[in-house]
């Protein structure tokens, strides 16, 4: 919010003013006959997501010969200052994908497109409240919810047996079970747990939700922020298993969760904790005869519930084909083919329809039973609505969690460094 705040006041005049003779990056189209060519950028990463979306994108240019939609790849990394760039020069695409937590402040400044009037009522009535609170911004539905990531915990099923402990089969994992079968499972050189915890923060304020650990309260400049036990509940736990129990390998801490697939793999940590799309990677990288599964959602003392915060595809508001772009998003966002696209990313979609079309597409697919049953627990998390939320994530957040976990802080400490630091940046 603070980069795109120096920049919003003359991004919006300057758009403003020439909206009407500028339009999206495309402007392609719409007059004599000729085609709308409508331009979206998509940051889908993994092949097989990118083959699904250039389906549907086929399919509709198929059946409307009169709107062509263009897939403009482009990638996570850098994203957000690249849309910046593109929506205060002018060159931004009709069509933008993200997530939900990035785009508040691109909405705040008016960059995005109220796509309440063209969303169907089948897919309102099919989406969660919570998920449509997490792109409603002012009142204004800024986006599209279509795919959403869990945190789940893989076990090496072969480690669990040969330790004597039972793969846990109910509806949710409390988290002492996950320190106890952490602790079963730590013996000749193997770690019970192998967590990447390099970029902390977003697994952190996920989780923490199922102890009621919100951390904010209200929303914009008038957010405050509550660092107290429930907040901390999480990093706790984790820190307890690193040096109380010392069943969670401390160097897997640092981290990113891909690098310790590679300890998953080897059989060096019985269990890791991962993004749900890790089950695709899983399922194609695991060694032959590597024997695997997700066990329940974790649950804490409020439920077993984390943060939604879905990827998102939204409009230019200054695209000259409003309209076009959201008849596109409606049937990117029917249920078989946002199925196709949560499928193959192992996301959660939004909507129930695509939900019921992933399970039939999963058919007993390994993980898919609790990937699908931990989307009971998501909501919008409180941090969703708070300006400077990034800044405060990327420069006090992440480095002070980063300490603590490396065992250099306590957490009393940890709690004085994220209120402290909130406080200087929200001045």
């Amino acid at each position: 919010m603070a980069r795109l705040g120096a920049v919003a006041v003359a991004g919006i005049a300057a758009l403003t003013l020439s909206a009407c003779q500028q339009g999206s990056a495309s402007g392609g189209g719409g007059a004599d006959g000729e085609a709308v060519t409508l331009q979206f950028q998509s940051l889908s990463d993994q092949p097989a997501t990118q083959e699904a979306v250039k389906e549907i994108v086929d399919s509709w240019n198929a059946e409307n010969p009169d709107v062509q939609v263009e897939i403009i790849q482009a990638g996570w990394d850098g994203i957000y200052d690249k849309l910046i760039t593109q929506f205060t020069g002018g060159t931004a695409p009709d069509i933008i994908h993200y997530e939900a937590s990035s785009i508040v402040p691109f909405a705040q400044d008016g960059y995005l497109a109220d796509l309440s009037e063209y969303i169907s009522d089948d897919l309102k009535g099919d989406i969660s409240e919570g998920i449509w609170e997490s792109v409603t911004v002012d009142d204004q539905i800024v986006a599209y919810p279509s795919t959403l990531q869990s945190y789940l915990v893989f076990a090496n099923t072969d480690l669990l047996e040969a330790a004597g402990v039972e793969v846990p089969s109910g509806p949710t994992m409390s988290w002492d079970e996950l320190r106890e079968i952490a602790q079963a499972t730590t013996q000749d050189g193997t770690f019970g747990l192998g967590w990447g915890l390099g970029s902390p923060t977003a697994t952190i304020m996920s989780l923490s939700l199922g102890f009621d650990g919100g951390y904010f309260e209200g929303e914009g400049e008038e957010a405050t922020i509550d660092v107290g036990e429930e907040e901390t509940a999480v990093p706790e736990r984790i820190h307890q298993m690193a040096y109380e129990d010392e069943s969670l390998d401390p160097t897997s801490l640092t981290l990113s969760g891909s690098d310790v697939l590679a300890s998953f793999y080897g059989g060096t940590v019985a269990m890791t904790v991962q993004g749900s799309f890790q089950a695709t990677n899983i399922a194609n990288d695991a060694p032959d005869g590597f024997n695997w599964t997700v066990l329940p959602p974790l649950e804490g003392t409020a439920g077993a519930l984390q943060s939604a915060n879905p990827q998102t595809y939204s409009v230019n508001v200054d695209s000259e084909h409003v309209e076009e772009s959201a008849a596109f998003l409606e049937y990117l966002a029917a249920g078989d083919n946002l199925a196709s696209i949560a499928f193959a990313d192992a996301l959660i979609p939004s909507s129930g329809e695509a939900q019921a079309g992933v399970e039939e597409l999963a058919a007993g697919a390994t993980g898919w039973d609790q990937i699908l049953a931990s989307a009971e627990g998501l909501e919008a998390p409180p941090f969703l609505k708070v300006a400077k939320y990034t800044e405060w994530k990327d420069t006090i957040a992440t480095p002070a969690f980063q300490q603590y976990f490396a065992d250099q802080i306590s957490v009393d400490e940890l709690r004085q460094q994220l209120t402290d630091g909130w406080a200087d940046i929200a001045g």
